[in-house]
C-alpha cells in the first residue's frame, strides 16, 4: 500500500473517530426539529426563501395556505409574529410548490399562481380588491379607479391604492399591474421599489414606454 492511501485512510479513520462536525450536527438537529414541529402541529407558520432576478423573496405559509410573500425576511417574520402567531419556523420543504412556481413564473413558463391562499392578512374592503386583483391576468394591467369600479365602488380609487400598499401577497397577488389612472407606474412596496416593477411588467411583456414612476 503506497503512502497515500496510507495517509488517506488514517485521515478518513480519524474523521469517522471524531464525528460529525458542529455545524452538521446542529443542522441535522435544526432539521429534526422542524419535522417534528411540523408533525405535531407546534410551528403555526412557516416561511422559505428562494432567489429571484428581482432579489431573495420570501414566502410564508399556515396550513390554510400561502400568507405573505416579501423581500424584507427579518420584517415580514416580525409582522407575522404579531399577527398571527410566534411560532413561526423555516421549512423548505413544506413550501416546494411555491418556491417552484415562483421560480418558473420568473423563468417565464408559468402565467399563473395555483396556490392556496390564506387571506387572514386582509380583511373588508381591502380583501375584497384583492381578491378581485388575484383574478388579472399575466400581461395585463389595470388602473386603480379599474379595480374600484370592478368591486362596485367606483369613487374608492385612492382605497383602492391603499389597498395595494398594504398587499400582502406580492407576486401571488399581482399589484405590479395596477397602474395610476393617467398611466403612470405609481408606487411600488416590492424589491426596489417603482423599478421593481417595471422590471415584472416587462418581464409579462408589457410596453412602459412613455411612462412615469409617479406616486398615485
Amino acid at each position: 500500500m503506497t503512502d497515500a492511501n496510507t495517509n488517506g485512510i488514517g485521515r478518513l479513520e480519524a474523521e469517522l473517530r471524531a464525528g460529525p462536525t458542529i455545524d452538521g450536527a446542529v443542522g441535522d438537529l435544526l432539521e429534526t426539529f422542524v419535522r417534528h414541529a411540523a408533525e405535531r402541529g407546534i410551528a403555526d407558520v412557516v416561511f422559505a426563501t428562494t432567489p429571484s432576478p428581482v432579489g431573495e423573496i420570501t414566502i410564508a405559509a399556515t396550513v390554510e395556505g400561502v400568507v405573505a410573500v416579501g423581500w424584507d425576511t427579518d420584517r415580514l417574520l416580525a409582522k407575522l409574529a404579531v399577527a398571527l402567531s410566534p411560532r413561526v419556523l423555516e421549512d423548505r420543504s413544506r413550501l416546494d410548490d411555491a418556491r417552484r412556481q415562483m421560480a418558473e413564473y420568473f423563468d417565464g413558463t408559468r402565467l399563473s399562481f395555483d396556490l392556496p391562499i390564506d387571506w387572514s392578512l386582509t380583511t373588508g374592503f381591502r380583501r375584497g380588491v384583492l381578491q378581485e386583483l388575484a383574478t388579472v391576468p399575466f400581461g395585463t394591467i389595470v388602473t386603480y379607479k379599474d379595480l374600484a369600479e370592478r368591486v362596485h365602488s367606483p369613487k374608492a380609487a385612492r382605497a383602492v391604492g391603499s389597498a395595494m400598499a398594504a398587499n400582502p401577497l406580492p407576486l401571488v397577488v399581482p399589484c405590479h399591474r395596477v397602474l395610476q389612472s393617467g398611466g403612470a407606474l405609481g408606487n411600488y412596496g416590492g424589491g426596489d421599489g417603482p423599478p421593481t416593477k417595471a422590471w415584472l411588467l416587462r418581464h409579462e411583456g408589457v410596453d412602459l414606454s412613455g411612462r412615469g414612476s409617479t406616486s398615485f
